[in-house]
């Protein structure tokens, strides 16, 4: 490892020492210590609810009469239902592209109560559309959309950046769980909802109209709190307003300003915006002024600038396909279509079908546990292959019992739970492996200079299938029936098999070693290097080997076997 490499790394190394002699290991006990924090990045979590809530609520709100009595052809012409529910992940792709741009302009705090607004302006025109016709609720579900895609993007970012290191990965993989919490309860909500002035054609309008404005109290409620949450830290260092930053940092960690802690982040922080601003510079000379038009070009360039190298192709193809497999395993089928799947595999009573969709939101908050837990010990690869082939195999038994059963279910009954088992068995290899770690993939495969951008393509990616998933998916089921499941279960087992032999591992994998796979040798250096360089001019290089001698002999690059300095290298990640 070059010299460089060791240096950068051995600041983060130095400071993740300074930290866990000070506050604690991570862990619960390190929850504990950072309560502020932690209160902080839960409340922000609404975020993630909402965008679950809106994944599953749908669902059952097309499997209810009156809805379907008020919205006639939208709810019987297989098309134009496909429209009625994907329409909401077409604007979340919209939302997607342009939070980048409001969470560095109007801040990550403001860029929340934007989204807040345009998700609660959305739901009132849903509400508003028991008067106002067919057309008010698609724009009110696009308009929705586009405030969950703001928030999805949004609230990771600003939960990463008011963490201190030790807590970072928890509270941001707070955001999935919340996500499957919004999912479950949506389904159960649906469920109760459901009898509200009967389950016939005797259903009142307010069986669906509720669940849909049970939305507006969470979204009131996160957009109110977040006027009193604090700034990120990282975004008022960005935009030159270093005061306020380490006073919302001294807050947040319950520290004095002139506490050692505080100074090391403080001046991580500073070197990190600095060395984004001079990435810039040196690639794009044109935009190093922040200005906002600037920085929503910048965002554009940015992603097209990753396909003009073959080493970065490979990345993009690695990002964009992961997230097309991810898509296309159906889960998103099953989640906005569950009533109708289960009441094609037999129950034909509203009731039991909404039952059983209210089981999928339970086993796929619970499979979600575990990978939060044990990503990290047991590797991507594994997870993702052995989740592609579970759910790939329950499709095609799936496909197998609805072939010979869906002429005649009321004599195979049995047929008919092993088939609606299936699909939950399916809700849980999709939780504890392609939920999350299709992310964390996505997330890790990236060098610093470019990870914002790499991101927001695979989200994009990300968007658009779940976009198509949802829009072909109600033809499909009518169309071709049980080659529905055949259909996506070829798409995962070829998901599978891409991951298996295209896709590196790349558990506890350094900058450099992921260079190394891609084939593109030397960027992380390069990186590491103006890093180096950074630490030094604002003074974190004086700091950190006050503290330590042999860390700053690694710091300099002058001592230290190679096997510490990989060690080293190691932590640059995990910080």
């Amino acid at each position: 490892m070059a010299g460089g490499d060791a240096g950068a790394a051995g600041f983060y190394d130095a400071a993740l020492h300074k930290r866990q002699a000070m506050m604690g290991k991570s862990g619960p006990s390190a929850l504990i210590k950072n309560f502020r924090v932690f209160r902080v990045a839960a409340f922000a979590c609404i975020g993630g609810v909402l965008y679950g809530y809106n994944q599953g609520m749908f669902s059952g709100v097309l499997a209810m009469p009156a809805f379907n009595s008020h919205m006639g052809e939208y709810t019987t012409d297989q098309t134009k239902k496909g429209w009625l529910t994907a329409i909401l992940e077409l604007g979340a792709w919209l939302g997607t592209l342009l939070s980048g741009f409001l969470a560095e302009v109007l801040s990550r705090k403001y860029g929340v109560i934007v989204a807040c607004c345009v998700f609660i302006l959305g739901v009132i025109i849903q509400a508003t559309a028991i008067n106002a016709g067919h057309n008010s609720i698609l724009a009110g579900r696009f308009i929705t959309g586009m405030g969950v895609g703001s928030l999805a993007m949004i609230v990771p970012i600003y939960n990463s950046e008011v963490s201190p290191p030790e807590v970072r990965g928890a509270l941001v993989a707070t955001q999935q769980l919340a996500i499957t919490f919004g999912i479950m309860i949506s389904f159960w909500i649906d469920y109760g909802t459901n009898y509200i002035g009967g389950t016939g054609d005797t259903q009142s309008d307010a069986a669906w109209l509720v669940p849909i404005c049970l939305q507006l109290a969470p979204a009131l409620i996160l957009l109110v709190g977040m006027i009193f949450m604090p700034f990120s830290p990282r975004w008022l260092v960005h935009h030159g307003r270093d005061d306020e930053a380490r006073k919302v940092l001294c807050s947040l960690r319950g520290l004095p300003p002139d506490h050692e802690l505080v100074e090391i982040e403080f001046l991580e922080i500073k070197a990190q915006s600095l060395f984004e601003k001079r990435t810039v510079a040196e690639l794009f000379p044109n935009l190093r002024e922040p200005t906002a038009w600037n920085i929503f070009k910048l965002q554009f360039v940015s992603i097209g600038k990753l396909f003009q190298t073959k080493a970065m192709f490979k990345r993009v193809i690695v990002a964009s396909v992961t997230m097309f497999f991810q898509q296309w395993t159906g889960i998103n089928a099953v989640l906005y279509y569950a009533p109708f799947i289960f009441q094609q595999l037999g129950m034909n009573e509203n009731t039991k079908s909404l039952l059983a969709t209210g089981v999928v939101g339970i086993v796929m908050f619970l499979a979600t546990i575990p990978a939060v837990l044990w990503i990290d010990r047991v590797g991507r690869k594994p997870v993702l292959t052995i989740g592609a082939l579970g759910m790939a195999t329950c499709h095609i038994i799936i496909a197998v019992i609805v072939a010979k059963n869906i002429n005649n279910w009321h004599e195979h009954v049995a047929a008919g739970w092993a088939a609606v088992c299936m699909v939950w068995l399916f809700v849980i290899h999709f939780g504890y492996s392609w939920g999350p770690c299709a992310w964390i993939i996505v997330a890790e495969i990236w060098p610093l200079s470019t990870r914002p951008y790499g991101v927001a393509l695979g989200a994009s990616s990300n968007w658009m299938n779940n976009f198509i998933v949802g829009q072909v998916t109600p033809d499909m089921l009518d169309g071709i029936t049980y080659g529905t499941y055949i259909l996506f279960g070829l798409l995962t087992y070829m998901g599978a098999a891409f991951i298996w032999f295209f896709v590196p591992e790349t558990k506890r994998l350094t900058l450099e070693e992921m260079d190394v796979l891609f084939g593109s040798e030397g960027t992380a250096q390069a990186d590491f290097e103006r890093m180096a360089e950074i630490n030094t001019e604002i003074g974190l290089t004086q700091l950190l080997n006050g503290g330590d001698g042999v860390i700053g002999g690694v710091i300099g690059g002058t001592s230290g076997s190679d096997a510490e300095k990989s060690k080293l290298g190691e932590h640059t990640e995990k910080v």
